[in-house]
């Protein structure tokens, strides 16, 4: 692991902002990192607000939209909702038409079957709201590729109103409104909304028809958050301002089905971790190892009994998305070795009968042994398809269109992606995706980097900091929590390994004559012999609450241990 003490502001800068906010010279550092360089930045990152959201009508094409949509509404034209069958689509899904429910009954919701369809919209999809009737097919999370359905659904009288969040081709879908913030010709304010964000805009749009205020919208906004969590989108802007008032709706007045989700959670108040790992994986469980429409089901019913039966079969789902994980993993890294791939600049692997729900969490499990951008490939139909997962710095999508000759199809984010090719396709983009890796991956993109936002003595962590730190939350991309080192540090003698591989280690450590503060290191079982030496180590670590038998403490979340300064 590399150590990489991010760049310290100047002296002004932090002087300046610690008196004007009365607070440490090292909380001020963390401020600024995060682009935060006077009192009024500071009011807004600390207290967001509802007013601090864009005009939706900023959005290219939104008045279109609107338009479209108003003109069904009153034609009585027959709307499908169609989305991604992941946690972001089936939110946005459940929210749009959630909303246009509560004004006009003619709505339906469609999400296309992750093996007989894959990806986006599909053809199947267009042919089944020409034999239904529909008229308007309002796409979310997808959709700003798919030039030749839409076509497809045009020559079938059936129009679309996009809302995708992926970075366009070359040309963009003849769609009747194209709602994207990454498109060139958009000059919305801010272009990093997921897709249920995008659905949001949508619906705070069509209330202005109604007379509706932001406030009459808080209750979708558990939807947002929990897509704003799953999808790893930055913690900024209006994202910020959506997550913190959603996670307010789901720790106060959550929809049954994600109350569904959580009510045997002990943990009183969820944050957007917990929202990432409790709340997410069962969502996405049900597109993984079922159908997307289940989340949707669970996501829009409104009687408290049934969602809790819906939720009890996304459980089990996710019960055996877990099982296939594991078990295909294995199977990965034994085909690493097998094919002597160890030191390679990026993991490609294939086999047929992999799940195609899982290979995207497979792919993340194997950047953690192999630390390079990593496609998992399964057979798909005729084809092969893939997730691609990649590693910090590393533009994976970059590097998929500069071998896109050899692929059908792709799309996705800097981090992770999608494909499609042919089975013959397949070696030869192999060959061609390593090349284009180890032409132009950097060196230091290669080991894994622990970002410190500054070092710290044990003398500074105080009830105050502790305080300060939890507004900085939520925490995500650009706003991660803040991670510190200290030097000269010494284990008190408890230190012990934990799990049932020892894989875990917990230490009561103290520096100087400071009080001893506990701390837990999950996953570094194996640096035990390093705190047990009796020699002063250095720690990399963030700072959490633990509550025990109603006592609540500081304790140590480490990241890392060294002996000495690299």
């Amino acid at each position: 692991m590399r150590w990489t003490l991010k760049t310290k502001p100047s002296e002004d800068k932090i002087k300046h902002l610690a008196q004007a906010l009365n607070v440490e010279d090292f909380v001020a550092t963390l401020l600024i990192q995060r682009g935060i360089e006077t009192f009024e930045d500071a009011k807004n990152f600390f207290r967001p607000s509802l007013e601090h959201l864009h005009d939706p009508f900023l959005m290219k094409d939104m008045d279109k939209a609107v338009a479209r949509i108003e003109l069904a509404i009153e034609n009585q034209e027959n709307i499908l909702v169609f989305g991604d069958y992941d946690v972001d689509g089936t939110t946005a899904v459940s929210l749009v038409s959630a909303y246009l429910k509560s004004h006009y009954p003619n709505i339906a919701t469609y999400i296309p079957d992750r093996y007989a369809e894959g990806y986006g919209i599909s053809f199947k999809g267009i042919d089944f709201a020409d034999d239904n009737g529909f008229s308007l097919i309002i796409a979310l999370d997808c959709g700003i590729k798919s030039i030749d359905h839409i076509a497809y659904a045009k020559e079938k009288n059936i129009d679309f109103i996009i809302c995708d969040h992926h970075r366009p081709g070359e040309f963009l879908p003849d769609a009747i409104a194209i709602l994207d913030p990454k498109r060139e010709d958009c000059s919305y304010p801010y272009d990093e909304l997921c897709g249920c964000g995008v659905g949001f805009k949508l619906i705070q749009a069509l209330g202005t028809n109604r007379n509706e205020t932001i406030e009459d919208l808080i209750p979708y906004l558990d939807l947002v958050a929990t897509a704003i969590a799953a999808d790893i989108v930055p913690i900024t802007g209006e994202n910020r301002v959506l997550a913190y008032y959603g996670l307010q709706v789901i720790n106060s007045d959550p929809r049954p089905g994600i109350k569904a989700l959580v009510h045997q959670v002990k943990k009183k108040t969820l944050d957007i971790t917990d929202v990432v790992f409790i709340i997410s994986p069962r969502i996405n469980a049900a597109g993984r190892i079922k159908h997307g429409n289940h989340a949707v089901e669970l996501l829009t019913e409104f009687n408290f009994e049934q969602a809790q039966q819906f939720a009890s079969e996304i459980e089990q789902y996710n019960s055996d998305r877990k099982d296939l994980d594991k078990q295909i993993t294995k199977e990965a890294f034994q085909q690493i070795l097998t094919n002597n791939e160890q030191e390679r600049f990026s993991t490609v692997v294939f086999q047929e009968d992999w799940h195609k729900g899982v290979i995207g969490i497979v792919a993340s499990r194997l950047i953690e042994t192999y630390y390079r951008p990593t496609l998992v490939f399964t057979k798909s139909g005729d084809k092969y398809a893939a997730s691609a997962r990649s590693v910090k710095g590393f533009d994976v999508y970059n590097a998929l269109d500069a071998c896109s000759e050899h692929l059908e199809q792709f799309g996705g984010h800097m981090y992770a992606a999608g494909m499609t090719l042919k089975a013959e396709n397949y070696k030869i983009f192999k060959a061609a995706f390593e090349r284009q890796v180890q032409e132009t991956i950097l060196p230091e993109m290669r080991t894994p980097e622990i970002e410190v936002d500054a070092e710290i003595d044990f003398t500074d962590i105080t009830p105050k900091l502790v305080r300060i730190l939890k507004q900085f939350e939520p925490f995500g991309p650009l706003n991660m929590t803040p991670v510190f080192m200290t030097k000269n540090v010494k284990d008190t003698g408890y230190a012990k390994t934990l799990g049932s591989e020892e894989e875990h280690l917990r230490l009561f450590v103290k520096q100087h004559n400071s009080d001893g503060i506990a701390a837990i290191g999950f996953g570094l079982g194996k640096k035990l012999d390093i705190v047990k030496n009796q020699k002063p180590f250095e720690l990399a670590y963030s700072l959490a609450e633990n509550e025990w038998n109603g006592t609540v403490s500081t304790q140590l979340m480490l990241k890392d241990i060294r002996t000495d300064e690299k």
